[in-house]
């Protein structure tokens, strides 16, 4: 029983609950991300050189006559370099990064600007303790006397 309750506290940890729902929201992210490179850059950059989508960019090292599509020469089971993938995913990888790094850095202007806060805000005065309170009333109930 104890391990179970050792992994119950673990698990509803803050941070742990954090780092979980920000792997959900990252994959997201990353699938988005991955859709703008592949269905929008990709194409764009490969109709400057006048072909299909550049994600799609192979070299066939196989004999005989080349297939005219990265499916095809996969099928085919011929060696090749599939190096229009290999640069989609460098370009995804180069944005995710980029954007994490920006998240990072507002994020930690975000906690400096509220540590600043803090520090410039007078700090309220300290409450008065009971015994100084009560020698107090006793003061003003011997005065008016």
């Amino acid at each position: 029983m104890g391990l179970i309750k050792e992994f119950k506290e673990f698990a509803m940890k803050g941070n742990v609950v954090d780092m979980a729902v920000g792997v959900i929201i990252g994959g997201a992210f990353g699938k988005i991300v991955n859709s703008m490179v592949k269905d929008i850059m990709m194409p764009i950059v490969g109709s400057f050189g006048g072909k299909g989508s550049f994600g799609q960019e192979f070299i066939y090292l196989g004999t005989g006559e080349r297939p005219k599509t990265l499916e095809l020469v996969e099928k085919s089971g011929e060696p090749y370099i599939a190096w229009g993938p290999f640069a989609q995913a460098t370009i995804d990888f180069l944005i995710m990064a980029f954007s994490i790094f920006i998240i990072i850095k507002l994020m930690n202007k975000a906690t400096e600007l509220t540590k600043l806060r803090k520090e410039a805000a007078p700090a309220a005065p300290p409450a008065t303790p009971e015994d100084v309170l009560l020698l107090r009333e006793i003061r003003d109930a011997l005065k008016s006397r």
